[in-house]
């Protein structure tokens, strides 16, 4: 299986080396030749383990580790770090079933994949007889970045610096990152938004001076963002897994088509359970919820991708995109494997800051289906949900509830619906509390989890109990500009 850039056809690589690299040259990101089909039944699925699924979906994908290195970097990263022996649970409120995503080290999805990241990447290292040190150069929106930091903390040969918006992410979010034990860790807050720290880092990684400056140093940057395939792949498991457990729950039956709704930022985790329809498993509708940032919204309603829109902070802030960089391995697809024709798109969003993609392309798209729910919409969902049931959704898990409810309105489809269940409502409690009763607001955070804990009757997450007392360890705040000279400075270049 080799992977192909988005933007040069004429850029192939091994998994491995795709995994190193994070990003193609001039910007492309990588995607396999052609999606591989799943060659083992649902029935034999559905007696595997989750470690077992991740080697079956993995091997389709990263051709060229071994056999021993595959389940060796799997067995590293689905272990105790999760506090479930299920990696991904599946639980039923209101007739639908949430694939709870946050059971890993840092209660957010992005330990599915950040888990398992470091060991494909060291092992791709050793493959490609590398002899640099590996700078994981990251921006987040809240989530990516501590699961980042936890997967890379300590990791031989590897350093990581991560970039936040300052005032863009949860205080439990910031605790959770500028805490991070690691000499090889370094967290920066940014006067600026997700986006602009994104575009700060990728324009790092597309400068060949830059690149040439660092290997005279010793040292070569790669991804942990959800631009890296090796974060890609890990997260279709979870949506191979989810189906066979719905059908050995008796939920579905074999063959049966289940939606999946997924609250949507930077497209990774929808378009992963795109490529898993893609592999042969039943998936009907892949149903993209957006948070008043509703760019993507917008682009299913009308065929053009624009950004030049006020960007604005929301109480689910993992989802506060405007750029969302796996779209464009979608238009990639959908313009017939054209890096040609997908170049030239992302030229005219670089440029003119949107495009709009071809009637024939819009066909293609009849698989998805977009909507958005606004900041009270989010907060009445949580707050039925628990009421009702009495069970408790983060913010990001509820823009996905309250979108659902709209598509079942609107389409009157009958179809047992999977939401991906993205963060522990513990990483949001404020919003969380305060939507099931605004009494709650006048409290502190730590007094909230307690509160959360006597609600939920869900244990207070390691997570959080790890970071009540933990001193700050980070605390660079730079300007935009000024990204690539905190870089250097971390590193001594």
């Amino acid at each position: 299986m080799l992977y192909v850039s988005t933007r040069n056809a004429e850029e192939k690589v091994t998994a491995s080396q795709a995994v190193l690299k994070g990003l193609a040259e001039n910007g492309g990101l990588f995607v396999p030749e052609e999606i591989p089909k799943l060659d083992v039944t649902v029935d034999a699925l559905a007696d595997m383990t989750y470690q077992e699924t991740a080697y079956e979906v993995m091997k389709l994908f990263l051709t060229d580790y071994t056999e021993e290195e595959l389940k060796k970097c799997i067995e590293n990263a689905y272990d105790g770090k999760f506090d479930t022996e299920k990696i991904a649970p599946l639980v039923k409120a209101q007739d639908v079933s949430y694939l709870e995503l946050f059971h890993g080290a840092t209660i957010a999805f992005k330990d599915m994949a950040l888990s398992i990241l470091p060991h494909l990447l060291i092992t791709a290292a050793r493959k490609n007889h590398v002899t640099n040190d590996i700078v994981i150069l990251t921006a987040t929106s809240g989530d990516t970045g501590k699961a980042a930091l936890a997967g890379f903390a300590g990791v031989e040969g590897t350093k990581i610096i991560v970039f936040y918006p300052k005032d863009g992410v949860s205080p439990i979010q910031q605790k959770q990152m500028v805490t991070q034990k690691g000499d090889n860790t370094f967290v920066v807050g940014i006067n600026g938004n997700f986006d602009e720290a994104q575009t700060g880092v990728k324009k790092m990684f597309s400068d060949p001076a830059l690149a040439e400056e660092m290997a005279g140093k010793g040292y070569q940057f790669s991804s942990a963002n959800s631009i890296n395939i090796g974060r890609l792949v890990p997260q279709i498991v979870y949506y191979v897994y989810a189906y066979a457990q719905m059908v050995k729950s008796g939920e579905i039956s074999n063959g049966e088509k289940m939606n999946v709704v997924v609250p949507t930022g930077n497209f990774g985790n929808i378009l992963a359970a795109f490529y898993a329809k893609n592999m042969g498993l039943p998936i009907g509708k892949l149903i993209c919820a957006s948070n008043e940032n509703k760019v993507l919204y917008d682009f299913f309603t009308t065929g053009t991708y624009d950004r030049n829109r006020e960007f604005i902070l929301t109480s689910s802030p993992s989802m506060d995109i405007l750029i969302s960089s796996n779209l464009e391995r979608l238009i990639y697809r959908i313009a017939g494997d054209s890096a040609q024709k997908n170049r030239e798109l992302m030229t005219a969003l670089q440029e003119n800051g949107k495009y709009t993609i071809t009637e024939d392309m819009r066909m293609l798209l009849a698989d998805f289906y977009g909507n958005y729910a606004s900041e009270e919409e989010t907060a009445a969902v949580i707050r039925e949900i628990y009421e009702e049931t009495g069970y408790v959704i983060d913010t990001h898990t509820a823009v996905a509830a309250a979108v659902y409810k709209k598509y079942q309105h609107e389409t009157d489809d009958k179809t047992k619906a999977v939401i991906a269940s993205t963060a522990s409502p513990y990483k949001f409690t404020r919003s969380v509390m305060t939507a099931i009763d605004a009494k709650y607001d006048n409290k502190p955070d730590f007094e909230l989890i307690d509160e959360l804990e006597v609600l939920s009757k869900v244990k207070v997450p390691q997570a959080i109990e790890d970071i009540r007392t933990a001193p700050v360890l980070h605390k660079t705040i730079c300007e935009v500009e000024q990204m690539e000279s905190v870089v250097k400075q971390f590193l001594g270049v």
